[in-house]
């Protein structure tokens, strides 16, 4: 009677276990990426095509896996030979064709329906080096369709990017990026 027990229960609980493990399978078509560098003479703000996302996450801890990865020669800033000079010298796109976010862990509660606010930690991967990143994200759910944003700073020159800084014309260090990742959760 005590194995049946056991048993029953396990049938029963199971299903909320499972329930808690969700994946969040990014939009592509609907998300974005949006950055904004400060320079002496203008505020040269751009967008990056978001090439796939598929993050695992479980309610129940703060672990997360998975990737977000964005295609670095997408980059426009509405000025074609900056894009040119961003891609060929600074992103290095014909050497590192993607950058990425990888999450590990977060902090917060993820609420199963409305708004959330999280912190995530994961790995940002730009010019194939890695980065320990921590990034708040304000996360919206209604039903199956989940919003995630967020706003953040790359420190790129600290990171080993070139700056594009020239003559009279100077370039802030860092970025900042503005994401939006659009999509599905499912169990």
């Amino acid at each position: 009677m005590k194995s049946f027990t056991v048993f029953v229960l396990a049938v029963i609980l199971a299903p909320v276990a499972l329930a808690q493990h969700q994946t969040f399978a990014v939009n592509p078509d609907v998300s974005e990426v949006k950055m904004t560098l400060n320079t002496t003479h203008e505020v040269v703000t751009g967008t990056f095509h978001v090439q796939s996302g598929s993050i695992e996450f479980d309610q129940s801890n703060s672990k997360m896996s998975g990737s977000v990865t964005v295609l670095a020669g997408t980059g426009k800033t509405g000025n074609d030979s900056r894009d040119k000079k961003m891609n060929k010298d600074i992103l290095k796109v014909n050497q590192y064709t993607t950058v990425s976010f990888s999450p590990k862990a977060y902090t917060g509660t993820v609420a199963p329906s409305g708004d959330s606010s999280i912190q995530v930690s994961g790995v940002f991967t730009l010019l194939g080096n890695p980065h320990d990143l921590t990034i708040p994200m304000q996360i919206h759910m209604d039903r199956s369709k989940t919003t995630a944003r967020a706003h953040f700073i790359v420190p790129y020159v600290q990171w080993g990017l070139k700056n594009p800084s020239f003559m009279f014309w100077k370039a802030d260090n860092d970025v900042a990026i503005d994401l939006t990742l659009v999509g599905q959760v499912s169990n």
